[in-house]
């Protein structure tokens, strides 16, 4: 049995759709949660979800236990590099089909399979490691997660933005999202939990075992059809003008050339060609920042932690009673005023939230000892930030994105704002060192504001592509 992701759109002539009530606006928002695909989306975005912290933050807390210095464990971030330069190794993913697996899943469930099999074997294989005698065995098997993880990120984003029309795509980055976020916290606070009653080799066990979860799903949803320009991305001009300047060159050269130029080159000059030179300077900055400060503190979110003297327990306790609730109403908020208020203003809304959630840390590191109402409130406003700024941004992508080039420009996109992140969260632990926790928080909270400013900009500019009108509306 499959999940169906088809709709059957009701007729404008149809008496019952006539005669039905119209609900509220809020409830026509909340609607959206019941619908198929965007279902599908919630137990993907789990999937996409669950590497993430265990690579990172989770990891984080295991190696500040074992006694490793802050510095290493920044650093140790940029196993993480995979995921900014995931642009390079998605025309891959994006034209390549995948021996057997293609003819019985399709291209796009054939590689998201994939790539969850190999998220599971590489979390047992961090499950069987131990930190504190060979730390470079941690870093290869991290760096291998993050690699499938990033294979699975470009299949589902491209699964995603190809199984729904635009007018649909806010309905299902709320939908990843509220999988995403519930996957971060089962990767965090749950994560946690286990290693205090069990240990970390256990824990890490059980977190390779809910890979059946993205497993399942994959198996049950169906693969997209390709758009009509998709399919006939090698007969575009730029591409055949390319062959024809070249036709001396052996096939082999020529096939490869091809690609490249249909497959790297044609999307950014699509991109450009939409928007403008300085619309995409600003689109690019945006895309760039927006997520600074979310990526600026978390490699040192759970050494604060440890170095303020929580426990464990009582760190799973409050993310997990407190964080995780907030989190997934924040999701479905999220979804809810994209809707109702759009992109550009909920953008701004969650990028402000996320200013206060860094200052509240910034006042809890002045305090002397552990305070877990602090804790909570801190942890619960993060939470509300990193929920609704993160659904806006994944909507403001896809609404950027082209059809025909959606792997490669939406891992462009996603490659920008990593790589910009993964590069300041490496030197985390260089900053705590200098400056302490209470500068270093105020520090990441200040990054917020960037994107605020750049989204003004953009909504002043009158020659955003229709793709990008959702920065520049009323």
């Amino acid at each position: 049995m499959q999940i169906s992701t088809q709709e059957q759109p009701a007729r404008a002539d149809d008496p019952a759709a006539s005669a039905a009530p119209t609900r509220p606006a809020w409830q026509r928002a909340l609607l959206v949660y019941r619908e198929p695909r965007v279902l599908s989306m919630l137990f993907l975005g789990f999937s996409s979800g669950l590497p993430f912290y265990l690579i990172f933050q989770t990891l984080s807390a295991w190696l500040r236990q074992d006694h490793i210095v802050r510095a290493t464990i920044g650093m140790l971030a940029w196993a993480g590099l995979f995921y900014p330069l995931k642009f390079l190794w998605a025309p891959v993913v994006d034209r390549v089909s995948l021996p057997l697996l293609h003819r019985w899943l399709g291209r796009r469930r054939s590689w998201i399979l994939i790539a969850q099999l190999g998220i599971g074997v590489c979390l047992l294989v961090l499950s069987r490691s131990h930190p504190d005698r060979s730390l470079a065995y941690v870093a290869i098997a991290a760096a291998s997660l993050a690699f499938c993880a990033v294979t699975q990120d470009i299949s589902v984003d491209a699964w995603r933005i190809e199984s729904a029309p635009p007018e649909e795509q806010g309905a299902m980055a709320a939908g990843y999202q509220l999988g995403y976020r519930t996957a971060l916290i089962v990767g965090s606070a749950g994560a946690l939990g286990l290693a205090q009653a069990v240990g970390w080799q256990a824990s890490y066990t059980v977190m390779a075992s809910l890979a059946v979860v993205g497993l399942v799903t994959t198996l049950l949803v169906r693969e997209p059809h390709p758009s009509p320009a998709r399919s006939s991305l090698f007969a575009e001009a730029r591409t055949i003008a390319w062959l024809e300047r070249r036709a001396h060159w052996p096939p082999a050269l020529q096939h490869a050339g091809a690609t490249v130029v249909g497959a790297v080159v044609s999307p950014l000059v699509d991109f450009l060609d939409r928007q403008g030179l300085v619309s995409t300077i600003l689109l690019l900055m945006l895309i760039g920042t927006c997520r600074l400060t979310t990526y600026a503190m978390g490699s040192m979110v759970n050494p604060f932690y440890i170095d303020h003297h929580y426990t464990l327990e009582q760190i799973a306790t409050i993310v997990k009673g407190f964080g995780l609730p907030v989190s997934l109403v924040g999701v479905v908020i999220a979804g809810s005023l994209i809707v109702r208020l759009g992109v550009r203003r909920t953008l701004i809304l969650g990028s402000l939230v996320m200013l206060i959630s860094n200052l509240s840390y910034a006042l809890l590191a002045t305090t002397h000892g552990p305070t877990l109402v602090g804790l909570t409130v801190a942890n619960s406003i993060d939470n509300m930030g990193q929920a609704l700024q993160g659904t806006a941004f994944i909507a403001l992508l896809s609404a950027l994105t082209s059809p025909r080039y959606t792997a490669t420009q939406y891992a462009l996109f996603s490659s920008l704002f990593t790589l910009t992140g993964k590069l300041l969260e490496g030197t985390s632990g260089f900053v705590v060192d200098a400056i302490g926790y209470p500068p270093f928080f105020i520090y990441t909270a200040s990054l917020s504001l960037l994107p605020v400013l750049l989204i003004w900009l953009l909504s002043r500019r009158p020659d955003l592509d229709a793709h990008a009108a959702v920065l520049a509306s009323a």
